[in-house]
């Protein structure tokens, strides 16, 4: 199988279509505690540049994309990210997840962060399972630990460590 996608830095370019699929996955229900996507302003502020990376088809069209924050602003945790993998609906089983998730891995060890980490929905397997093999592992479950359309949820918190830093 060809490359059916390349892995970019994800642009203002990009903007439209990564909101697209970030609300399509808000829509599904079990992505996000949000509720709608952001405005590309607001999404860009709390982004880190260097670390947001969008995979495109040979036609331009954005086929997911990957995107991390720092957690903290406090010294300690500077090494420490948390991030977002959203892949379109028709692009899933492609590896685009597998793919974002190795760019950010390579981005965010180049950057000397340690850490990377993220909350996701227990119903959300697919994604549990992609990031297992991308070397995340599960710290444990939140319980109840916030309320999405008028019923609590549950988040497994999952990070992956560098075996490089630190």
């Amino acid at each position: 199988m060809g490359a059916e996608f390349v892995v970019t830095r994800m642009t203002a370019e990009h903007a439209e279509q990564v909101l697209a699929i970030y609300q399509g996955g808000i829509d599904e229900g079990n992505a996000t505690f949000e509720t709608a996507a952001p405005t590309w302003a607001e999404f860009d502020a709390a982004k880190l540049p260097e670390h947001r990376f969008a995979a495109v088809d040979g036609d331009g069209r954005v086929l997911g994309w990957v995107a991390a924050g720092p957690v903290s602003d406090r010294c300690a945790y500077t090494g420490v990210v948390e991030h977002s993998v959203y892949v379109d609906p028709g692009a899933r089983g492609r590896g685009v997840a597998s793919a974002l998730l190795k760019a950010l891995v390579d981005s965010t060890e180049a950057a000397g962060i340690w850490t990377i980490q993220s909350g996701i929905f227990p119903e959300n397997t697919a994604s549990l399972a992609v990031h297992q093999r991308a070397g995340f592992r599960v710290i444990g479950t939140r319980e109840r630990i916030g309320r999405h359309h008028g019923r609590w949820r549950d988040t497994v918190l999952v990070e992956r460590r560098s075996p490089v830093i630190g």
